[in-house]
Parts: C-alpha cells; structure tokens; sequence
C-alpha cells in the first residue's frame, strides 16, 4: 500500500486524525531541518488548519477524498497566495503571490495539507541545489552529497519523510534527476498535461510540473489530481485525464521496451550501468520484449538544451528589474543604474550565465548561428523519439549517469555539472513524458536511478511498466537512516 492509501485508510477507519498526523509530520520538519534544509518556508499554522478543516468533515460523517488531509510540499516556484513564493532567488526574497497557481489550487481542492515550500536552485536553474540564494539542501542518503537539482527540495523531503509527496518542477530533469539521487519516484508529464499557470517560468516550452513520491502509486494518485485542461494556459492540453492507479499492474506480458544504445555504452559511473542491466533482466522476467535501438541525435540534447533553454529564461526573466515587484537596489543615480544594479546584486551567478548566454545566442547576428540551428536540432530530436516509438512502447535509460556527488564537487565546472542532466533533457525537448524509479544502490548506500520514457500522453504505460518493477524489486523500501 501506497502512503497516500495508508494514511487515508488510518483517517477513513478513525485511528488517527489529519491533525495527529499534519502534527507528526511538521515535528519531523523541525526535527530534520537544521540537517537537511529541504524547505524554505514552513507553514505549520495554515497546515493545522487545513487538516482541522478535514477534521470536522470526517466528524460530520461526509466522504473525504483520497488526498484530503494528506500532507504535501510545494517548490517554491509555484506561487502560493498569501504565502512567500521566492524561487530561492534574492530577487523574490519577499515575494507574496496575489494569486495561486492552478496546480496548488486543485490540491487545496482535494483537502490536501500543504506543510510548505521546498527549496531549489535558483529560478530553477541548475542540478544540485547548490543554487539556491538560501543555502543549499543535504541528500538525506548522505548528508555531504548534493540532493540533484533544481527540485533538490521537494525530493530530499520526501526520501526523508518531511511529507507525504511533493510537487516539483522539470525543464530539463528537474524532478527526475533528484528523484534518482534521493532514491524517489519522480515523473515530468507529457508537456502541457499539467498547467503552468502560477509556475514561475524558465523556459516556457520546456518547464511542466509533476510529482515527486515515495511510490509509483503515490505518483500516480498526484498526478490524477493535478492534470487536466487549464483555459487559464494556452499551452494546455483539452485531453481527458485517466484514473492511472486503474493501469498499475503487476506484469509486462506483451510490452516492448527499447533500450537506447547511445545511453549505456560508455561514460557511465560501473555501478549504475551494472544497475540499468540488472533492471532490464528483471523487466524481461516480468513478461516484457527487450529491444535495442539508436536514437543517434540523443546526445546533441545538451547543447541544443543550452541554447534554447538560456534563450527563454533571458527573455521570462526580464520582468525583474525593479520596477514592479520584487528587490530593488536603493539609491541608485538614475533609471538605468537602478536596473543594472538590482539585476547585479539580485540574481545568483548562474542565472546570470544563463541570461548572458540566452541573450548572446538571440542577439542580431547569431540568431540563425545558434537559436535557430537549436530548434532545428529539437526537431530532429523529436523524430528520432518517434521513430523510436513505432517498434517500442516505452524507452529505457538510466536518469544519471552517475549517483550523488558532493557538495561543492562541481560548482566550480559549470560544464561538469551540465552533463549531470545529460539523460534527461532530450525528453523535455521533445515534450515526452519521462519517470524515474529506484533501481539499485552504489557501494556507498547512494541511489541508482532508471528512467522511463514514453510516448506523447503514455503516462499510463510508464506506470504500468514503473508499478511492475517496483513490485518485482525491494529499492523502494528502503530508507536512509537519519536517526529520528
């Protein structure tokens, strides 16, 4: 049984309240977050009183739903009315959304307790948290290792059991990529499943939200609650949203997967590929067909990724600049000077790479050099995923080349730490859905990951193909020891 089931099963049968259990869980914040830092904002006061608030509806005898009294963190992207939403940016220290994004609307909802607001990299820019304007977040599996990035946050928080699941956010692989460093499960949806409305935006056609989880059933149970059309998002897609816990089943018979050669032959920390092998025989036990395929322009996805990517955020994070919302710079001479220098002093240096860089590459004179040719290469990316889709039903890879690494280890290479994401941004660009799953440790205790890449709207498939790994494996139950 899933968390989310378990803890409503104890609310329907009465033998804890939302409130003993909203309590336990802000008790296991205080107690965990000197070490781990996985939040930002902690909103005890508001999370008692949503968990009362379900309280008196199972008091009164009404039904409650699966996610009522259920507690839940948010990335501090997604705007909170009422509540700081900083994008761990000095830019937003003191940021109080007038309104709430349509994601955390639907949750409220649903009853869910919201127990705050997780760290990140900031303005979501980067792969290891290491970014955030507010200090960095410990990987609850050792505490000197990096939690991946940018939804470092909301993943440790759920390995260490601060919630019961969280909300993340992924450009590149910004919940898979520390879904698989913190031993979780972690799921970008098909782009535009999910509204963007009250994201803070990176890069508008890469960015979507998604579930960070214990299980692959407490993933699916999340996204069913916050996936649907959105009138408010025009990139939002009118489709009609499943119940995905009806396609978790326990075996693969008939189900082909692809293995993506470009993936496992070289560069590789040992462990992880033994891992990924590993995983591969035990899906070919469950019933599934084994298949090995090239999608040749897999590896162009970082560099196309850093163009486009950077080109985006340039142009979304010119709003800050003073004027408006936000910090500003005090006593400065004249107009200009005040700009300059709240965007100096306001943004973290790689934010301001990546404005530089965006910014270069859609300048006069290099657009068709460099913007142009990207998107060029993204459709390419994107046919050779089809291609790969008419002989198989999902693709497999692993989510990082490597496991954790330390802090500090790489904040001084920018381009080390880019390669960090080196598996999972191909899947952004080309719009798919994309899951990670536990699939093994290294010989230090730290967490292997095993991505899952379906086709446009097959989130369905992953589930089924995630459940059935998940079931037939032990590394979902395990937990890091934190002595609590």
């Amino acid at each position: 049984m899933s968390v989310i089931q378990e803890l409503h099963r104890q609310l329907v049968k009465k033998e804890r309240s939302a409130t003993e259990i909203t309590q336990a869980y802000l008790e296991r914040i205080q107690a965990l977050e000197p070490t781990l830092h996985s939040f930002l904002t902690v909103t005890g006061d508001r999370a008692l009183e949503q968990a009362a608030a379900v309280d008196r509806q199972i008091a009164a005898g009404e039904t409650i739903g699966l996610l009522s009294g259920i507690p839940l963190a948010i990335k501090d992207n997604l705007c909170t009315y009422g509540v700081r939403t900083t994008c761990a940016s000095k830019m937003l220290a003191d940021f109080v959304p007038p309104y709430e994004s349509t994601v955390t609307a639907k949750l409220h909802q649903a009853g869910a307790v919201m127990l705050g607001k997780t760290n990140l990299d900031e303005f979501a820019m980067g792969s290891s948290t290491e970014n955030s304007a507010f200090g960095l977040t410990a990987n609850p599996w050792n505490v000197e290792c990096v939690p991946g990035g940018s939804s470092g946050g909301s993943a440790a928080a759920v390995a260490a059991g601060e919630c019961a699941a969280a909300l993340g956010s992924d450009t590149g692989g910004s919940i898979r990529q520390p879904a698989s460093f913190c031993g979780v499960v972690g799921l970008k949806p098909t782009y535009g499943l999910v509204s963007r409305y009250g994201l803070v935006a990176y890069a508008s056609s890469l960015d979507q939200i998604g579930p960070l989880a214990p299980t692959v059933t407490d993933a699916a149970i999340l996204l069913g609650a916050i996936a649907g059309h959105d009138p408010r998002d025009a990139t939002s897609l009118k489709v009609p949203v499943p119940d995905y816990t009806q396609a978790l089943r326990p075996d693969l018979k008939g189900l082909r997967v692809g293995v993506i050669q470009e993936t496992v032959s070289e560069g590789l920390q040992p462990e992880v590929k033994t891992a990924i092998e590993a995983a591969l025989q035990t899906l070919k036990e469950l019933g599934a067909t084994l298949k090995e395929l090239s999608c040749p322009r897999f590896a162009y996805g970082l560099p196309t990724y850093y163009i486009i990517a950077p080109s985006e955020a340039s142009a979304n994070l010119a709003r800050y600049d003073g004027v408006n919302f936000g910090f500003r710079v005090e006593g400065a001479a004249d107009l200009l000077e005040m700009y300059t220098q709240t965007r100096a002093q306001g943004f973290g240096a790689e934010v301001k790479r990546r404005i530089m860089i965006g910014t270069y590459a859609l300048s006069a004179g290099y657009y068709d050099a460099y913007y142009l040719r990207a998107q060029k290469v993204r459709t390419l990316i994107k046919e050779d995923f089809a291609n790969a889709f008419e002989q198989v039903d999902v693709l497999i890879c692993p989510t990082s080349p490597t496991t954790a690494f330390k802090a500090g280890e790489k904040t001084a290479d920018p381009l080390s730490m880019y390669l960090s994401d080196l598996m999972t941004i191909p899947i952004n660009l080309a719009g798919l859905p994309g899951l990670s799953l536990p699939c093994g440790f290294d010989a230090t205790g730290l967490p292997i990951g095993l991505q899952l890449i379906g086709n446009v709207l097959q989130e369905e498939t992953l589930f089924r193909v995630a459940y059935a790994y998940e079931q037939a494996t032990p590394w979902h139950q395990q937990q890091p020891s934190l002595g609590i």
